[in-house]
C-alpha cells in the first residue's frame, strides 16, 4: 500500500511540475521568444534563397549533377490579433557536361486581420554553356514582384531577360573568379500600371576564393543599366563550414537603384546554411 501511495505520490508531483512549467513559460515569456525566434528563422530563409553557394563559383566538374537547398516556413496566430506568414525559399544548382542552370526562388507572403501586408516573390535563372574552361555563354532571366504595390513610385514588377559571352579569369579549386556582360530587355511596371519596356545591358562579376577547407569568401555584384534606372547589386559572403551539410553565412548586401527616392538599400545578415 505504501508503495502504491509513494508512486501515485511521484506521478501526482510529476503532472503538477510539468503544469507549473509550463505556467512558467508562458510568464517569463518563453513562448514569445521563440515565436521571435521564428520570425528570425523566416528572414534567413529568405536571405538564403538569395545567397551564393560556392559550388556554382567552380568549373562543372567539381560539382556535377544535382545540389542546393530549400527551405519552407508558416506560422499563424489566433487571439487578441491574427496573422499569417508563409516564407518558400529554394536555390537548385544542375551541371550536366557544358551545361549548367542555377534557379533561384524566394517567396514572402505575410498577412495580419485577414489583410495582406507582404506578397513578395523573388526569381532568377540562370543558364550557362561553357565553350571551353575558360569561354561560356550565358542566359539570365530574372523577375521580382510586390503584389501590394499601389503608388506611382513603388515597383510592382521589375524583370529582365538577357544573354551574352563570359570568361573565366581564374579557375581552380582554392580560387575562381569570372566575368560576363550581356545585353536584353528591362521591363518594370509600377503601381499605377504604367510601365517601360526597353533595352538594357549587364555587366556581372562572381568571385570565390577558399582560404582553407572550412572557410571562404564569395562577392557577386551586378550592373544592369537601362534608360530608366542604373541597379546595382553588390552581396560579400563570408561562409564558415561547421559540418559537411551545415555551414555558417555572414554576408552583407546594397542594393542601388537610381530610380527610388532613397536609392541605396543595405543589409547585414547571420545565416545558418543546410546544403545538399
Amino acid at each position: 500500500m505504501n508503495n502504491v501511495f509513494k508512486t501515485g505520490t511521484i506521478a501526482a508531483m510529476a503532472v503538477a511540475l510539468a503544469t507549473s512549467g509550463a505556467f512558467a513559460q508562458e510568464l517569463l515569456g518563453t513562448t514569445a521568444l521563440n515565436d521571435t525566434i521564428d520570425d528570425i528563422d523566416r528572414d534567413v530563409a529568405k536571405d538564403m534563397a538569395r545567397s551564393s553557394d560556392a559550388s556554382r563559383f567552380g568549373n562543372p566538374e567539381f560539382r556535377p549533377g544535382l545540389s542546393g537547398s530549400a527551405s519552407l516556413s508558416y506560422s499563424g496566430k489566433t487571439g487578441n490579433s491574427e496573422s499569417q506568414d508563409l516564407t518558400v525559399g529554394t536555390r537548385l544548382r544542375y551541371a550536366s557536361g557544358p551545361m549548367v542552370q542555377t534557379l533561384g526562388i524566394a517567396i514572402d507572403f505575410q498577412e495580419a486581420s485577414n489583410v495582406s501586408t507582404k506578397e513578395d516573390i523573388f526569381a532568377v535563372y540562370d543558364a550557362n554553356y561553357y565553350i571551353n574552361d575558360k569561354f561560356y555563354v550565358f542566359a539570365l532571366a530574372r523577375i521580382e514582384t510586390d503584389g501590394l504595390a499601389t503608388a506611382a513610385t513603388d515597383l510592382k514588377k521589375d524583370a529582365f531577360l538577357g544573354f551574352g559571352p563570359g570568361y573565366r579569369v581564374v579557375n581552380n579549386e582554392d580560387m575562381t573568379w569570372r566575368v560576363q556582360a550581356g545585353i536584353g530587355k528591362s521591363y518594370m511596371k509600377y503601381g499605377n500600371d504604367t510601365s517601360a519596356s526597353e533595352a538594357a545591358g549587364i555587366i556581372s562579376s562572381r568571385f570565390f576564393y577558399s582560404i582553407n577547407e572550412n572557410l571562404f569568401v564569395t562577392n557577386d555584384t551586378d550592373i544592369l543599366k537601362s534608360k530608366a534606372a542604373l541597379r546595382i547589386n553588390n552581396e560579400i559572403g563570408l561562409n564558415v563550414k561547421m559540418t559537411d551539410a551545415f555551414s555558417t553565412r555572414v554576408s552583407y548586401l546594397t542594393e542601388y537603384n537610381d530610380s527610388r527616392a532613397i536609392q541605396s538599400d543595405n543589409k547585414l545578415a547571420v545565416s545558418l546554411v543546410y546544403g545538399f
